[in-house]
């Protein structure tokens, strides 16, 4: 089946006149004739009964011109969309991510889309994953980066890449000097963490358990450069995501092992929300990064597994 024969069929079906539906798609009406018998012979049904010149719907082809038309009016849809792809972007694109996400990722991403779309105005919040979640729900964010929504009904999470977790802690500290940790190795240490409102904090609460770790969590902070400040300054530890760490002098970075707390970050949608022009063109500049990042990570193991 082609898309001359739905087009062709809607125009029959509109006009229930060969003659007019031939002069409305620029052909002859022995070329509609045989065009609509093609259609007709792929489908299995008859769709028009020709009685005399009197042309009507059966049954068959009342159902299908529903059908039809929707199909055609996504297909033109979405060329004229391709053809505005050209146009300035306008609009704004209201942005939720968590802490991890707002240290780099998401300036790298808006400064990568602001240079190609100037016009674009970029709204960025950084909130808690739940927070995230109730304001894609009530429509005041048009996209959230975080983690898995605890309320998969309404929102649709698209996974990004994997990323593990990993020990953070000051030159002084007596774990500074190690390759890796084992996670029963932090049984009694002190460490500063998310509070436990954050997605995060419960699934490395749950890691611990398992592993039969009670940690002293003598600080709780709900954004992440914070807690790496007063790691910087002390003799806590706090465990973040391995993105959440640039280079820096007053903090080492320690992987963590038996086993690795890991984590998969994604975009967050609303279910059925209908997307701007511009939030689609954002939402392509998150997924080529978060490639690129995908890969780094696989060298990265690569390199560290050879």
């Amino acid at each position: 089946m082609e898309l001359r024969h739905l087009r062709y069929f809607v125009a029959l079906a509109e006009c229930l006149s060969f003659t007019r539906a031939a002069e409305r798609v620029h052909v002859t009406q022995s070329t509609l004739s045989h065009q609509i018998r093609q259609l007709e012979e792929e489908v299995g049904h008859l769709l028009f009964d020709r009685i005399g010149k009197r042309v009507m719907l059966t049954e068959a082809g009342e159902t299908f011109l529903g059908y039809a038309s929707r199909a055609l009016g996504e297909v033109d849809h979405g060329l004229s969309q391709l053809m505005r792809a050209g146009d300035a972007l306008s609009g704004e694109v209201r942005i939720g991510a968590t802490g991890t996400f707002n240290i780099g990722f998401v300036p790298e991403c808006a400064a990568i889309f602001l240079k190609r779309n100037p016009t674009v105005k970029v709204t960025v919040d950084e909130l808690a994953g739940d927070a995230i979640a109730q304001r894609l729900i009530d429509s005041t964010l048009d996209v959230g980066i975080a983690y898995q929504p605890s309320d998969p009904a309404r929102l649709w999470f698209e996974p990004l890449y994997t990323e593990e977790m990993v020990l953070v802690v000051s030159p002084k500290h007596p774990l500074a000097q190690r390759k890796r940790v084992r996670m029963v190795e932090l049984h009694r240490q002190s460490l500063v963490l998310l509070p436990r409102s954050f997605t995060t904090r419960t699934m490395l609460d749950e890691c611990f358990r398992s592993c039969g770790v009670e940690p002293v969590v003598a600080a709780e902070m709900n954004t992440i450069a914070p807690m790496i400040g007063l790691v910087g300054r002390t003799q806590l530890a706090t465990i973040v995501s391995s993105h959440a760490v640039h280079p820096r002098d007053d903090v080492c970075v320690i992987p963590i092992e038996s086993p690795t707390p890991v984590r998969t970050p994604g975009m967050l949608w609303k279910r059925d929300a209908k997307q701007s022009p511009a939030v689609r063109s954002f939402a392509s500049c998150i997924r080529k990064l978060a490639l690129g990042r995908s890969l780094q990570v696989g060298a990265v193991t690569s390199d560290v597994s050879g």
